[in-house]
């Protein structure tokens, strides 16, 4: 049996465009070195600048250690980005794809031929997915493209326009998932609560809550990567009034200076943003990560300290910060640059208060039961149990270390609660109570 590696580069959508992949390649046999593979696959990220250099390093890294006579291909956003200079300036690739083939992978191969359609993939019923990382949580994509327009970013010039995947296809994945003993997940898209709107339906999220709830096996959901814009007060209180959806608000926000939001083209002010945050907020056992950008051309030290001030008093329970990217295609491209030594000093500045900002909301889950889902050996190796708490996204909110059991030992995949113990460094550390009964 032929022999794949496959590596996966950026954001967790990225991720279902490779599974994808792993599904049209389960003739070949998985593996974890690259100089052993017949086949190297690299699905780039090109969102940003550091994004972009760590898949150009991944692609000639792999040549270096890929053996003779294998195949190397690069498919994924920075190829359909950057196609015409890419396959001129990498003579190390074998073969070169974009955004629209993921399900015509195997048949790329075969003919050793380049694939480029005009349209992005978007996922059908019958798409097979070989999911990664996990026996008990899938990403489930339920839309390409995006039709907003903020100043900084690239993505529907390589992307396209929104394009929503039918009701019918989501459910029918949702079905064969939760038969293969999946029953955590998280539904993602450039932007998630714009879902249907693209076919004039406002309320298409609501829609799609209503028939996940209708699905037998299902113990958690969430929705990542929600727009102000797009959002509404219904939406929110939808979400809170589930059975099945956790009340994680995952809501990028960039900035919350009213200057800066309108030349972001954020489409919202702070006063809209925060009665929607205040919604949020007041959820039983609510869930907040937001994520915002530093740096970007037309922010002075007001801006920015308004900036800093906003998130050291709203009790944000996951932050992410990045520092201004100046992306070609972008309304932002040819405005006046924050000079580089600025934007540092400010990145710096409020990397210290995210951090601050995140130990308090680890602090506060002490004391408290939650319910968690076993993912097997921790981080810490094996004096440990990995878990999540089950509101949390898988990996990016953190870890909770089980070093004390009451009910035996701990199976990968099922859901405990447990008692938090203490916190310490960004981790959790606690004792299992029992195991919750599915049934």
């Amino acid at each position: 049996m032929s022999k794949l590696y496959l590596r996966s580069l950026g954001c967790n959508k990225n991720l279902v465009d490779s599974e994808i992949m792993l599904g049209r390649l389960s003739a070949y046999e998985l593996c974890d070195e690259p100089s052993k593979a017949d086949v190297l696959i690299v699905n780039t990220c090109g969102f940003i600048e550091s994004a972009k250099k760590e898949s150009i390093n991944a692609i000639l890294a792999l040549h270096e250690q890929r053996k003779a006579n294998s195949l190397l291909v690069v498919t994924g956003c920075l190829m359909q980005r950057y196609r015409d200079e890419l396959m001129k300036e990498l003579p190390e690739v074998d073969l070169f794809t974009g955004v629209g083939d993921y399900e015509r992978i195997d048949e790329m191969i075969l003919k050793k031929t380049n694939l480029f359609s005009n349209s992005t993939y978007l996922q059908g019923e019958n798409s097979k997915r070989i999911i990664t990382g996990s026996n008990s949580h899938a990403f489930i994509k339920i839309s390409e493209g995006c039709n907003q327009k903020c100043s900084f970013c690239a993505i529907p010039s390589f992307k396209g326009r929104l394009k929503s995947r039918e009701i019918t296809s989501i459910i029918t994945e949702l079905k064969e998932l939760v038969a293969r003993g999946f029953k955590d997940f998280s539904f993602i898209a450039q932007d998630s609560s714009s879902y249907l709107f693209d076919r004039g339906e406002k309320d298409g999220l609501i829609r799609l809550i209503a028939e996940v709830e209708k699905i037998k096996g299902i113990r958690a959901a969430r929705i990542l990567y929600l727009y102000p814009t797009s959002v509404s007060e219904t939406l929110i209180k939808r979400i809170i009034a589930s059975k099945i959806f956790v009340n994680y608000f995952d809501m990028p926000l960039q900035h919350i200076s009213d200057k800066m939001l309108k030349m972001m083209k954020r489409g919202a002010n702070k006063a809209q943003i925060l009665k929607l945050l205040e919604l949020m907020k007041a959820a039983p056992n609510s869930f907040l990560r937001t994520g915002f950008i530093v740096g970007h051309p037309g922010e002075n030290e007001q801006d920015f300290e308004e900036l800093c001030e906003f998130i050291k008093d709203f009790g944000f329970d996951r932050v992410s910060v990045f520092a201004y990217s100046k992306e070609e295609d972008t309304a932002a491209f040819n405005m006046e640059q924050v000079p580089f030594k600025v934007m540092n000093k400010r990145l710096k500045i409020i990397e210290k208060i995210v951090d601050e900002v995140i130990e308090k909301s680890f602090e506060k889950e002490v004391g408290q039961r939650r319910l968690v889902v076993c993912t097997g050996e921790s981080s810490e190796g094996e004096f440990f149990i990995g878990g999540k708490d089950l509101r949390w996204d898988r990996e990016i909110d953190g870890e909770i270390l089980i070093n004390e059991s009451e009910c035996g030992n701990l199976e990968m995949g099922q859901i405990y609660e447990c008692e938090i113990l203490q916190h310490l460094d960004k981790k959790l550390l606690a004792k299992a109570l029992r195991k919750i009964d599915e049934n």
